[in-house]
């Protein structure tokens, strides 16, 4: 593979986005199908995949005053009606257009319905303002906009590929950690530097925010609360205050990482708590966050962007393996290191975004860490111990395997209780 392909991977992944990307991709989304109808829909209807739904329900949209769920999310973005500024549509949101999001959602029926579809990530957005209707359907990523139609016409239509389902950046040469860490080591920094600083900045920001002020469930001030404040506990801390913030409407935005806002925190904040806390250069430090950055993504590409696997564990096995370059420059042990975490950590659900988020974050990190701890001691598990191969890849493969098609019932499932109101 051409290492000129990773940076590009680097380019497209690592871009800012306010708020929980699902919900704001349906805002941006509705903002698109608004400028299409060319008018305020009187109804709109929103297909949503499983996955969409769940990962809308719990979350707070930021910049709503507290408002969550699909509902809240397209009538932001009718409201706001300028897809523009992408994944940070909410930004544009003020006072008077909270107002009329309030008024719009009293007036105007927004009527949500579970889409029949093989992708996790996919949702059809049809407006209707007298006998004019608009159609826009997202498909994959968060800004895939696949069609358009206005009044049954197709004014654009995007081919997609037969994994596009499945698969994130599916063009894109088969990647490998070997390579990963080659061009991590070599590539020039000018290169990298304006994406990964960006990353460290603003996700070093929102995971202030998080830490200083009270947002969800205050996972992370627990932690340096209750915790000895060590390494490892100001890694954990400093990653879930971050989530803590955004699952609960903080503004500030965040460089995600595979369409993951807590994905893009928790791939890099324990990274910059290590190389600080042992005094590596800004340059170790930028050359470790790509590791750790191209590490999740080749996981998250053989899973897809959203399924009923955690993504904090894709993240976490990023975050011991740029640890433990850092500190031993072995190439087998970083393989080592993420083969323990994903042999630790691989159980955990995805039931959607919302505060507990956090705590899964904390619990991903510290497997990260005592994977490291492992393979800097020359020990991991064996092969064919569980879900462990002899092969990295292959573990790679098999874990993916496993949340890619062994857990499509479970996110079934997992949906199925979430929307089961009985128990509430």
């Amino acid at each position: 593979m051409e290492y000129s392909s990773y940076t590009e991977i680097l380019r497209q992944e690592l871009i800012p986005a306010m708020g929980c990307t699902e919900p704001i991709s349906l805002a941006y989304a509705a903002a698109e199908c608004r400028m299409l109808l060319g008018s305020v829909p009187e109804k709109t209807i929103a297909e949503c995949s499983g996955n969409i739904i769940k990962n809308v329900m719990g979350v707070t949209i930021p910049n709503t005053g507290g408002m969550k769920g699909i509902e809240a999310a397209i009538a932001s973005g009718i409201v706001i009606g300028d897809s523009s500024k992408g994944l940070e549509i909410l930004s544009a949101m003020d006072a008077r257009l909270l107002d009329c999001v309030r008024r719009y959602r009293e007036e105007y029926p927004i009527e949500v319905r579970l889409l029949d579809t093989d992708s996790p990530l996919h949702f059809i957005i049809t407006m209707f303002a007298g006998v004019e209707q608009a159609r826009v359907e997202l498909a994959d990523t968060h800004m895939n906009i696949v069609r358009k139609e206005r009044n049954g016409h197709v004014v654009y239509s995007a081919n997609r590929s037969k994994d596009s389902a499945e698969c994130v950046l599916s063009d894109i040469p088969q990647m490998s950690i070997d390579e990963i860490i080659g061009y991590s080591e070599t590539v020039s920094l000018e290169t990298i530097i304006p994406i990964l600083k960006s990353q460290l900045e603003l996700n070093s920001r929102i995971c202030s925010s998080g830490l200083e002020s009270s947002w969800g469930a205050g996972i992370g001030k627990l932690i340096l609360k209750s915790e000895e404040k060590s390494l490892l506990s100001r890694m954990k801390a400093y990653a879930a205050s971050g989530s803590d913030a955004r699952m609960s409407g903080c503004v500030s935005p965040v460089v995600i990482n595979s369409g993951s806002g807590n994905q893009g925190i928790t791939v890099s904040m324990p990274v910059k708590v290590f190389a600080e806390d042992r005094g590596y250069s800004e340059e170790l430090l930028i050359r470790a966050l790509a590791i750790s950055n191209l590490v999740a993504i080749y996981e998250k590409r053989k899973i897809g962007r959203l399924s009923a696997f955690c993504g904090a564990v894709n993240a976490a096995s990023g975050v011991s393996a740029a640890i433990t370059w850092l500190d031993t420059r072995d190439n087998e042990k970083i393989k080592a290191a993420i083969s323990n975490t994903l042999a630790i950590a691989s159980g955990i659900i995805c039931d959607g975004a919302k505060p507990s988020c956090a705590a899964k974050i904390s619990i991903a990190v510290e497997s990260a860490y005592l994977g490291f701890l492992m393979a800097s001691c020359g020990d991991s598990f064996h092969p064919d111990e569980g879900i462990v191969k002899a092969d990295i890849e292959k573990t790679i493969d098999g874990v993916a395997e496993i949340a890619r098609d062994g857990m499509k019932e479970t996110d079934v499932e997992i949906l199925k209780v979430m929307l089961d109101k009985s128990s509430r």
